[in-house]
């Protein structure tokens, strides 16, 4: 018997990353007008930002269905093995209370729900540790109480070029975005306790801004786990440098074994808009 990782899309992991570690994606939905689409099949981010400035709104989102996930998770029960399934914040879907509702009806005991209490490659680093540990033979009982260990050092912030798309989605007030827009602020959103709020809030430039947030976050950057550090991002390709200026600081410090880059999936990007980029990290 052996354990399968799956994750909900939100952790934002590249394909390349799903295969190295064999992680299977359940995708939530993006719903753009009259039309559905699966998290990460068929739809870019361009396409999402397209969409969402033609029609000055932002696509909504709902939860993985109940049938992508009988799709994968039945074949590897009847198999006899466990599943240990990674959501995004149950604050923020109801991806855990649906994926809980099916593992307590169908899993007999061998599927594992883990609520993240984050988003994004805070999700997959954690996806990732979970992988390592069953390609090493750990039992899903070990590995839960592992994950479940190291929920609480997960840290996950992003600076934001625009509050427009969070107030959209309803993720922040409009009158705060507008506030943030008219003094060209560039706000830290920080995931903490499962919820997102605004930290700091930085003026000037998007790279000055991104790469302030970046050296602010030092101290706790070289206290980090060593193993690796995320930087995920919806920065657009016109403003590369910016997500090459944040990667060489970070390999400048010498604490990371990898600094891995990764593009924002459907669900976060429809939420954050372009121009954010997070440092994603365990402590």
């Amino acid at each position: 018997m052996g354990v399968k990782i799956f994750s909900d899309s939100t952790c934002d992991l590249s394909e390349e990353l799903i295969k190295r570690y064999s992680v299977t994606i359940i995708p939530l939905c993006i719903i753009m007008g009259d039309k559905s689409y699966y998290d990460g099949e068929g739809l870019s981010q361009k396409d999402i930002f397209k969409w969402a400035d033609e029609n000055k709104t932002t696509p909504k989102t709902a939860a993985i269905t109940a049938e992508r996930l009988e799709e994968a998770a039945k074949p590897v029960l009847e198999a006899g093995d466990d599943i240990i399934l990674f959501t995004i914040s149950s604050g923020m879907s109801s991806t855990f209370n649906l994926a809980s509702i099916y593992a307590e009806d169908n899993g007999n005991g061998h599927m594992h729900i883990i609520d993240s209490a984050n988003l994004s490659t805070g999700i997959g680093l954690l996806v990732i540790k979970a992988a390592e540990m069953a390609a090493e033979g750990k039992d899903a009982a070990e590995i839960v109480k592992e994950i479940e260990g190291l929920i609480p050092r997960v840290r996950a912030s992003f600076v934001v070029d625009t509050l427009t798309y969070l107030s959209r989605g309803g993720r922040c007030s409009s009158v705060t975005a507008l506030l943030a827009g008219t003094l060209k602020l560039h706000p830290e959103i920080v995931v903490k306790d499962g919820a997102m709020g605004v930290s700091k809030k930085y003026r000037g430039s998007l790279g000055n801004s991104v790469m302030k947030y970046a050296t602010d976050l030092e101290e706790a950057l070289l206290d980090a786990d060593h193993d690796r550090v995320f930087i995920t991002h919806t920065i657009r390709e016109s403003e590369r440098a910016i997500v090459d200026e944040v990667r060489k600081y970070l390999e400048s410090l010498g604490v990371f074994k990898e600094v891995i880059e990764t593009r924002a999936g459907g669900v976060i990007s429809s939420h954050c808009g372009p121009g954010t980029l997070g440092i994603l990290f365990i402590k």
